[in-house]
């Protein structure tokens, strides 16, 4: 069968999207959610296991505590209502990375139910409903080795660490969000950005989708207007919001082009590719049924008391919207500015860099300028750079010192970038210290005016604004490392 190409601006005008977000979230608690196995990320392979989260006969399971507490504050932080008894079940299925061949999680009875986040499209809110949070343990990790691509294609054996396994998990689920036609892509990535701007302020994840530690599953479905909802997909495992908003984007285009052909859509998962920002198939997506779920006989069910809830309801910080909105008053933002601001995913790197002792204007200067270009030329999210808001406070430190200008800090922001240390290793590695001795520019200042006897004169005669021109041709000889103030005071007084 033919399938027809569509343009993205083709498919709203017969179709409407529907989508849903499952979102899960690794807890940063010290131990496992039901063991005391240790959670760092990095670990050797296999090194933070133990007979209950591999899963051997004879081990039991215990909740983690923490982990009940950190998923109740989330519920509460995304207007949920806490369950005052909820219980565990058993979700079977087999995988070479689930030890026990089967996951402990939640189905029937979930922790926090019908709750909502509002999140700021383009200066509209738009509300998604939350139709559950739920706690669960993380599976450990499949490296398939000797292909190109690292999937299990075309590669020649496959490892398993299960230091993973056993992580206390948290997924959240969204209702299937409707009505937003055109806008379906920033919809969802611009709910995922405030989930995890809702998480980091709770500090109980460090939400580090590039490490997993929070990756989000998108749901995608195409209708004609009036008729049912379509068949869905569930793209897997998407760890950027870059690609949360391309993966919806993406189905869609497939989908309308396979419909308009008169095929039918599969429901089954889907793999992102982040080179081609296209999805391929995975597997046939399974229903409820096929998990075979039944309570966890070897857990007794949770019953939160409600003083309880009651006393963590109150040490939830303040709401990430009455926070942004305190934050651009402070940075003196207009909203067109601060929309800017808040789509590059800059507000917490600018907010950090500030906290590292720099001015609003020049973090934002260089996360929206310099390093957003970065991003933009390798098509990564700001977050995911090889540079710390700490180390952008440095730079512009030494900018402020005058030891460096804008024109050399971007080169060393190059070199922190690519690895050579940090912005005052890179200084002395480059030799890019600004040159500020009047004997050192002296002769550059001398060579500047003998090439240019014509500004010379116009700068005798008493037109000082021609300096200019003699000041650039001594930054480009000193390959911008003079001292702009000190070489215009040189040449007015070698002329004057």
């Amino acid at each position: 069968m033919t399938v027809t190409a569509v343009g993205f601006d083709e498919v709203t005008t017969r179709y409407e999207p529907v989508i849903g977000l499952e979102t899960h979230v690794e807890l940063g608690t010290n131990t496992k959610m039901f063991c005391g196995c240790a959670t760092t990320f990095g670990a050797e392979p296999n090194t933070q296991v133990c007979p209950v989260c591999l899963g051997l006969p004879g081990s039991l399971p215990v909740v983690n505590a923490a982990a009940v507490e950190a998923t109740i504050r989330i519920g509460l932080a995304l207007n949920c209502s806490i369950a005052t008894w909820c219980r565990f079940a058993r979700k079977n299925y087999f995988y070479p990375d689930m030890p026990k061949n089967y996951q402990i999680s939640q189905y029937d009875e979930p922790i926090c139910v019908d709750g909502y986040l509002d999140v700021d499209v383009d200066g509209e809110t738009v509300r998604v409903e939350i139709e559950r949070v739920h706690m669960e343990e993380d599976t450990g990790k499949t490296l398939h080795v000797g292909g190109a691509t690292g999937r299990i294609h075309g590669a020649t054996h496959s490892l398993v660490d299960f230091n993973r396994a056993g992580i206390p998990l948290v997924e959240i689920v969204t209702k299937p969000v409707t009505g937003t036609g055109a806008r379906a892509p920033e919809v969802a990535r611009a709910y995922v950005t405030a989930l995890r701007d809702v998480i980091r302020g709770l500090d109980v994840s460090d939400v580090r989708m590039e490490q997993g530690s929070m990756r989000c599953d998108v749901n995608t479905s195409l209708n004609r207007p009036g008729e049912p909802w379509g068949t869905r997909t569930e793209t897997k495992n998407v760890n950027s919001l870059r690609s949360v908003e391309r993966a919806v984007r993406s189905e869609m285009i497939r989908q309308a082009g396979l419909l308009d052909s008169g095929a039918k859509i599969k429901q089954e998962t889907r793999h992102f590719h982040e080179d081609t920002g296209e999805t391929t198939p995975g597997r046939s997506k399974e229903e409820a049924t096929d998990y075979r779920y039944f309570p966890e006989p070897d857990l007794v069910p949770l019953a939160p008391d409600v003083a309880w809830v009651e006393e963590l309801k109150k040490t939830l910080p303040e709401p990430p919207a009455e926070r942004r909105k305190r934050i651009q008053q402070a940075w003196g933002l207009n909203d067109h500015d601060w929309a800017s601001v808040v789509n590059a995913g800059a507000v917490e790197l600018i907010q950090s860099t500030i906290d590292a002792g720099t001015s609003p204007e020049a973090a934002r200067k260089w996360w929206m300028g310099e390093l957003a270009r970065k991003a933009n030329e390798t098509g990564t999210e700001l977050e995911s750079l090889p540079i710390a808001p700490a180390q952008v406070a440095e730079v512009q430190a030494l900018v402020d010192a005058g030891r460096i200008n804008d024109k050399l800090a971007r080169q060393v922001l190059d070199g922190v970038l690519a690895g050579e240390g940090t912005p005052e290793e890179v200084v002395a590695a480059r030799g890019l210290e600004v040159v500020s001795d009047t004997g050192a520019l002296g002769a550059a200042v001398d060579d500047a005016i003998a090439a240019n006897p014509d500004v010379a004169e116009k700068i005798r005669s008493g037109k000082v604004a021609a300096a200019g021109a003699l000041v650039g041709a001594v930054m480009k000889a000193t390959k911008g490392q003079a001292d702009a103030k000190t070489v215009r005071e040189l040449i007015i007084q070698k002329l004057s």
